[in-house]
Order: C-alpha cells, then structure tokens, then sequence
C-alpha cells in the first residue's frame, strides 16, 4: 500500500482531512480541478470556497451546529480556527471574510510540506483505490465523468440527485391541541355505534408514536395560507440548476397557483380524516411523516419548496398547530448530487464494500458547511488509523459528530441530506425537560463531556 492518502476534492471536506491526515505525520496528495476546471457554481481558484452564505450559522452551543463547532474546536479543527480568524460581525452566528478564509486555508495547506497540491480534474479513481486509500470529497457538483464512475463503484445505476425536500420539524415544538396521529383512514366512524366511543378512541390514538401527524384547517385557514403562500419570494435558482430541477418534482408554491383548490385534490386532500376537535372532515389536511427512529423529528409531506428560508418559517407557521414549530431542516431545491451512504459507508465514512475508499462532505449527504468540515475530519481520521493498521475510531452517538456519521449510516429507504441537529441525538436519559433552550443545553453538556471522555 501507498505511505500516502489520496484526496480528491479541495473544498471544505477534503481541506480539512488534508490538514488532519498531515497533522499525523502522513503525506497527503491532494487533486483539484480548480484553476484548469470550474464547476457551475464556483469562480474562486482557492481551496475551501465558499460558494453561497458566508454564514457558518449559530455559535451558541443550545444550536446543534454551534455545538458542532465547538465539537471541532476541542478537536483541532484548521477550518472552524480559520473561521474563527477571518470571523465578521454577525451577532450570535460565525459569519466569515469568505476571500480571506479561502486564502488562509489554502496559504496553510500550501506551506505544509507533508502535502501535495495537484490541480488535475480526476475522472478514474480506479487505480487510486487499488494501490492506496483515497477520500472522495468531491462535493454536490461532482464531474460528470467522475459521477458516472462513483455509480458503477458503488452498484448503484446513478448517483442521487437532490432535487428537491421539504421542511422537516421538531416533534416537541407541534401542538398537539390542534395535531393527532393517524394514516388516512386510520379510525372510520361508522365502525363504532355512538359518537362518543368514536372520540374515545381517538383519544385513545393521542400520543402514540405513529407515522403520521395530521394538520387539520378549516376553508379560512386553509384560505389564508394558501394566499400568502402563492405570494411569497422564492430562492434565485443558478441557470445550470433551472434546467434540472423540475422535473418530476413540483414544489408545493408552483403547485399553489395552478388554483385555490390545487392543493386541497392533492398534498392537503382531507379525504379519510375526521378531525377530533369537531368530528368532522376537515376543509384541508398537512400531514407530517416520520423521518427518524425516535419519531422526534417529521418531514412536511409534499413541501418540497423554493420559498426563501425566512418566507418558510412565516408561511408554513400559519399552518393550525405549527405556530411555534422548531424548523430541524428547511426545504431546499437544487442540484446536490450524494451517494445512498446510509446503504452503502459505515460510520467512519468508509465504504462497505472497500476499505480503502472513504468518502467526505456533502457527497455523503451531510449538508452545510460545518457537517462537511466535521465529515472530511472524521473520514481523515479514519484513512489514518486504517494506514497504520489501529482501530477505526468511531465518537459518542451522544455528539453531533457522532450522530451525523450514525445518521448517514444507518439504513434508510427514505434517506437524504440532513443538517446537524438535536433530532439526531438520543434523548437525555431519565430526564424530561419541556423548556427547549434548557434541554438543548442539557445535550450540549453531555456531548462536550463524552467528547471529552472519548479524547
């Protein structure tokens, strides 16, 4: 075997575990397209490019992502210290200078002599993966030709793509005053001979984890919302983007305004519900779809939408029962190619079916900046204790860098991308806190303390 790891890709996932395999004594060739080739979406020849917000999102560790970067902090991560460094004003969140911070980056991965900067695009990793480890860090705008190659890698007929989500949303902040769980049809009222056996046992139903949440509004309600939803601003989409994602994918604004009732014969039909509250069908029905084995976290089922973020939680608040709902994940729509990890890497971000490919960033279907900076560093750590021939090294499902390795790890027929965030984590064993900022803070205890006890 080679007495250096390969990577390819130089974006934030691939910088990071360039600088933590060579912190480590390891030599490191590292390939970037950039300046010979640009993707679609990037202009800057530096490593570590920052392509949309130059928000790293909430420093407070009550965030899930705040908390992740302190996770990389104690953890001697260069891209959170770079951060840090080139940081501008922006209240609670860590927001960058994003040209210093790419220069920055690139300045210390240059200047260290364990590591090998190759600017070539790489369209065949097949001979890299035969005579040594290679990290596939490539990014959601990944080449063509190198996609095409990573699908007959991986046994799969394509690579992933993203096309579109819809929101997802803490379990904890829906109001179950106005909420019930049942699929369509799940109770008929003709099956019991008096009304109030009926509403018993849908009294029965409440608190049962089930699949589905339900939603129900009335004509003015329903009326309202879908006014404000036809008139909201939607995200700009990039050119090579707007040819690609409608396909098969409506998003539920577009929808909308085909007509006032568009939505009531499709996502929102109320046909099979009765509503609790009046015994009656609902004018429209939301309904939410679990989306983790802890049933803490439910996906908005046929939100997949191009709404800005800000115009999400406005509008979809307006919805009966979500007024204080906690957005884990907001719905995006764009290109994002990623592999099934959850079928396919384990949770050192190594492939199944070879030890010595490891994957890193969003490719693996972790999403935002600080989750591929976490995946390059856990990737890296393990290419370098699988060189030595040590122990895979594997962090408490308890941290966040834990959980999104356990995440994008474990099987799952409706698996996709997913932000760091609390719903991942298992719940604070003998405790129930009801105020969030507390409990949140209780989780952030102790993913720091097992984090130090893991170290």
């Amino acid at each position: 075997m080679k007495d250096y790891i390969t990577i390819i890709g130089g974006g934030l996932a691939g910088s990071e575990a360039a600088y933590q395999i060579a912190k480590r004594n390891i030599k490191v060739k590292l390939y970037e397209m950039k300046p010979i080739k640009y993707s679609p979406a990037h202009s800057n020849k530096d490593l570590a490019e920052i392509v949309c917000s130059n928000s790293f999102k909430s420093n407070l560790l009550t965030n899930a992502c705040g908390l992740l970067k302190e996770e990389l902090r104690k953890l001697d991560s260069l891209l959170i210290r770079m951060a840090d460094e080139t940081s501008v004003a922006a209240g609670q969140a860590l927001a960058v200078d994003r040209e210093i911070f790419s220069k920055k980056v690139t300045e210390t991965i240059e200047n260290n002599p364990l590591i090998e900067i190759i600017h070539e695009e790489v369209t065949d990793v097949s001979k890299m993966t035969e005579e040594g480890i290679v990290i596939i860090a490539t990014g959601p705008l990944t080449s063509e030709a190198l996609a095409k190659q990573i699908a007959n890698m991986t046994g799969e007929d394509k690579l992933y793509f993203y096309d579109a989500a819809a929101p997802i949303i803490s379990k904890d902040s829906i109001d179950f005053n106005i909420a019930f769980y049942g699929d369509r049809y799940r109770e008929e009222k003709k099956k019991y001979e008096t009304e109030e056996e009926w509403k018993k046992r849908l009294k029965e139903q409440e608190g049962k984890e089930q699949s589905y949440i339900n939603l129900p509004m009335n004509k003015e309600e329903y009326e309202n919302f879908w006014n404000e939803l036809v008139n909201s601003e939607v995200v700009t989409l990039h050119d090579f983007e707007k040819r690609e994602i409608f396909e098969g994918c409506m998003p539920i604004e577009i929808m909308a305004k085909r007509g006032i009732d568009t939505l009531r014969f499709g996502p929102l039909k109320p046909v099979g519900f009765d509503d609790p509250r009046t015994v009656r069908r609902p004018y429209a029905v939301v309904q939410l779809r679990q989306d983790d084995k802890q049933a803490s976290i439910y996906n908005m089922v046929g939100f997949q939408t191009n709404l800005k973020y800000g115009e999400q939680k406005r509008v979809f608040s307006m919805i009966p029962g979500l007024k204080n709902a906690e957005f884990v994940k907001y719905g995006v729509m764009h290109r994002n190619t990623y592999i099934n990890s959850s079928k396919l890497l384990d949770e050192t971000y190594c492939l199944k079916t070879n030890p010595n490919i490891f994957f890193a960033g969003q490719i693996t279907g972790v999403e935002g900046y600080v989750e591929s900076i976490s995946s390059g560093m856990l990737a890296a750590l393990n290419a370098c204790a699988k060189l030595k021939d040590e122990n895979e090294i594997i962090f408490p499902e308890t941290t966040v860098i834990g959980a999104l390795a356990k995440y994008i790890s474990t099987p799952n027929e409706r698996f996709q991308p997913m932000n760091a965030n609390f719903g991942i984590l298992p719940e604070l064993k003998g405790k129930k806190i009801k105020d969030k900022k507390l409990r949140y803070q209780e989780l952030a205890n102790r993913s720091l303390k097992n984090l130090e006890e893991r170290l």
